[in-house]
């Protein structure tokens, strides 16, 4: 609450909610939200908890050179991290899951964080494709506007930070000796003397946690397995859509997911207020959807994919007797 930060994201939370909601017709709206058949957001629900799932079992993948942690231990430290992302700011909920595991799995932050980069990058890259694929159509239906022009420059320079990403974390994983070479490099001519012993300590272990991606097959796997979660995150788009008197094709939601995936990197309140709604409102009206019959759309799924995770996710770190303030201090105590 003290940190500027903190009330940057808010700002921009509220400027994209503005212009979500302007010239929203309320009553419409009401008379949207009234009408939808809430029923479909169960098998949505059911849907993205097989995507968390999904993701648990990627990260015991990631995890297998390091120790091998059964998919089903990983699933509550995975909620407990998307938890903490939907109520923390700046994306605290992945530091909250490489502190859970550590304290769960004895393994070392640095090196759990360096799979959950290595897991944001092929997001993006899943993401980018979602909205590449779909682009054509988009740029069919906007070809009078500016918004096709601004989501393909959006996402060109997307796709060129993404894959840098993992192109650096894939010569950081074939060449290890040499990297670390490097950052030691680095770590001499930059950090003070009494750091640097912590830090080559920390990228040592970070350099470890980027192991799984030597084996091409075991890239593959990652890439595919991370196409098949955000598949199950666009069948939770599909089943609310259920909900409400519209239809796009399952194509146009995956455009959506994407688009709307790609806004929430911009710093915002927690939970992405805003950044999502504003987003994913400007696609489906895009598509000829109706601005009411939009927002009441895009609002309950932003509810459907916030509420469940988050609850699940406190009821687990409760189950750990754990709380954010703890977290802080006991990391703060961590000399490297």
């Amino acid at each position: 609450m003290k940190r500027w930060q903190f009330w940057l994201g808010i700002a921009i939370s509220f400027v994209f909610m503005w212009y979500a909601m302007r010239g929203l017709n309320l009553p419409a709206f009401w008379e949207v939200l009234r009408h939808a058949n809430y029923w479909w957001l169960l098998p949505g629900v059911g849907v993205y908890f097989l995507a968390v799932w999904a993701r648990a079992w990627r990260w015991h993948y990631l995890l297998r050179p390091l120790k091998s942690i059964p998919t089903r231990t990983m699933f509550p430290i995975v909620a407990i991290g998307y938890m903490g992302n939907n109520i923390y700011p700046a994306r605290a909920g992945e530091l909250l899951r490489a502190y859970v595991l550590r304290r769960k799995e004895q393994v070392p932050i640095s090196a759990s964080l360096a799979t959950i980069i290595v897991e944001r990058a092929f997001d993006g890259i899943v993401m980018l494709s979602f909205v590449f694929i779909n682009l054509p159509e988009l740029t069919k239906l906007t070809a009078d506007s500016g918004f096709a022009g601004s989501i393909r420059a959006l996402a060109i320079i997307g796709a060129a930070v993404f894959l840098g990403a993992v192109l650096v974390f894939l010569l950081m994983a074939a060449y290890t000796e040499q990297s670390q070479r490097v950052i030691s490099w680095f770590t001499d001519r930059l950090v003070p003397e009494r750091y640097r012993d912590n830090v080559d300590a920390v990228s040592a272990r970070f350099l470890e946690g980027l192991a799984s991606l030597r084996s091409p097959g075991d890239v593959m796997m990652v890439f595919l397995t991370s196409v098949v979660i955000w598949l199950f995150e666009t069948g939770k788009y599909w089943f609310v859509m259920q909900a409400f008197p519209f239809e796009v094709s399952f194509f146009a939601l995956m455009l959506m997911n994407g688009i709307v995936n790609l806004a929430t990197t911009i710093p915002s309140a927690p939970g992405y207020i805003g950044t999502f709604d504003a987003s994913g409102i400007a696609v489906l009206e895009a598509y000829g959807v109706p601005n009411a019959l939009a927002a009441g759309y895009t609002l309950v799924l932003h509810a459907a994919l916030w509420l469940p995770i988050t609850l699940l996710g406190a009821y687990y770190m409760a189950r750990e007797s754990l709380s954010w303030s703890q977290v802080q201090a006991e990391v703060a105590e961590e000399p490297s």
